[in-house]
Order: structure tokens, then sequence, then C-alpha cells
């Protein structure tokens, strides 16, 4: 007998309706962080078609992207918004840096959440980002 792939959660096939129906860029993944999908306006600032970055895990996208404080310092899974969002169960929003699929790097404004189901069961976590403006005194990486 042939195992069935497993269904995705409703949750997250809404999800995913949504942010494909957004300018803004969307990055999902599911409760174990693995890329679910992530929006037109993400390809763009991500450097990464989707269609390359599908079922990336976390430490794969965490790392491919490779993002860092305002500082330059390296900053690990469990410190970036999605990773706060997924481990902790709770929103969280940062100004970053990442190295996008084509090596430049971008100074971004993240905003995560947890997508939580009956009963506070996780099913995967949302981040929504934009480039961040620049302001007078800060500039972004070279």
């Amino acid at each position: 007998m042939s195992e069935r792939p497993a269904q995705q959660n409703l949750i997250l096939i809404l999800a995913r309706d949504f942010a494909s129906r957004l300018a803004t860029a969307v990055f999902l993944v599911d409760a174990d962080g693995t890329v679910v999908y992530y929006n037109e306006a993400a390809e763009r600032l991500l450097g990464t078609k989707f269609v390359e970055g599908r079922g990336m895990g976390a430490d794969d996208w965490s790392t491919r992207f490779s993002a860092a404080d305002h500082a330059g310092t390296p900053m690990p899974l469990e410190d970036m918004p999605l990773g706060v969002a997924i481990q902790q169960r709770r929103p969280h929003h940062e100004t970053l840096r990442i190295r996008d699929g084509e090596g430049r790097t971008r100074r971004i404004e993240v905003t995560a959440f947890p997508l939580l189901a009956h009963a506070g069961e996780l099913v995967g976590a949302l981040a929504i980002f934009w480039e961040a403006p620049v302001t007078s005194g800060v500039h972004p990486a070279p």
C-alpha cells in the first residue's frame, strides 16, 4: 500500500492564497520552519524564485539569506522574527540585513507572527517584510 502525501493544513492553504494576492513581500513556513510559499514581491527582495526555495528547511533559509543585525553581527535563527514566531509562538519585529540570492546586502524590516489553530496548535508562521528606508546617519552595508 502506498502512503498518501500529508495534506496541508487549511490555515496554511488560506495564508498562501492571501500572500499570493499581496504586493507586499510575504514568506510562509510550516510548524517545522519549512518553506511553504513566498510571493513574487518576496522573490524580488530575496533574489530567489519560489521554485528554487520551496521546501527549504529553517536551517537552510536562515543561513542562505544570512541575516545580521544593524551592527552586522550574524543573527541566529532563534533571534530572527520567523524563528521567534515558531519557537516562542509570539509575534516579533526586527530591522535586519540579509544577503539575497544574488549576493546583494539588503536592509529589511520584518514582522512575523505564528499561525495558531484551535487550542494553540502551531501550524506555521508568516513573515511580512519590506526594504527598510535609509535614515540619516544609517547606511546600508556595502
